[in-house]
């Protein structure tokens, strides 16, 4: 992680030299110092912009988490969470902040899931039992429809518009919506098929160990019922 953040560190900064650089030398040198003030000015003014509503939403997010609404949120999601993670108890501690992640970021508050994700990411790492630490097929679904992010309304998008002058911000509501449609669907689609392929994988790797061991399988079968019956097991 941290080389990878060096490395976007690096990335940046060789941009950012080599427009100075080129500036210089076209000789347009006034024209790169005005537009880095006004980038400057510009991203504070946005950085206020955003601060204001995603104060506001999240502060909504937090009463409907105290209010319980959150809660009765997640429990009517039961259907969807059954379908999306199998692999997931209804008791499991995880579902709950999925829940709060997947209606953040339906709201467009993807500052706001980050949280809530996280949350949810360490709940379901406590499940993963090989020493390899493989990501489990429940984390795995869970990251890509992040990555889709299906959006009723995509507030921080209707901010930045309505930030650089935009007179009708909210107008990217119907092509927003229909966009991340698609990605969720297509993201639901794969990794169903995917979860599929692994199963069948598994299954076709059991029969196989089976038909090179018939004997021995039946007979550590028979082996463990008779222990089970007649003798005590120290675990």
């Amino acid at each position: 992680m941290g080389s990878e953040k060096a490395l976007l560190n690096y990335l940046w900064g060789g941009m950012l030299l080599a427009g100075m650089l080129w500036g210089a030398i076209n000789g347009t040198w006034n024209e790169v110092t005005q537009a880095l003030l006004d980038s400057a000015k510009e991203s504070v003014s946005l950085g206020i912009t955003m601060l204001g509503i995603l104060s506001f939403w999240c502060g909504i997010m937090e009463i409907g988490s105290q209010s319980g609404l959150i809660g009765w949120l997640a429990k009517r999601m039961t259907p969807v969470l059954d379908f999306l993670f199998p692999e997931l108890e209804r008791q499991h501690t995880a579902r709950e902040p999925i829940a709060v992640n997947i209606i953040a970021n339906m709201l467009g508050l993807g500052m706001a899931a980050t949280p809530a994700g996280l949350k949810a990411m360490q709940e379901m790492e406590a499940d993963i039992r090989d020493e390899a630490r493989t990501a489990t097929a429940s984390m795995c679904t869970f990251l890509i429809l992040n990555i889709s992010s299906l959006q009723l309304i995509p507030v921080t998008l209707i901010a930045y518009r309505s930030q650089y002058g935009s007179k009708q911000p909210e107008a990217v509501l119907g092509p927003a919506l229909a966009a991340t449609t698609v990605s969720t669907l297509t993201a639901v689609v794969f990794c169903n098929i995917m979860d599929l392929r692994k199963r069948n994988r598994s299954k076709r790797r059991k029969r196989m160990m089976e038909s090179r061991n018939p004997e021995k399988g039946v007979s550590g079968a028979g082996n463990v019922r008779e222990v089970t019956r007649h003798d005590p097991v120290d675990f």
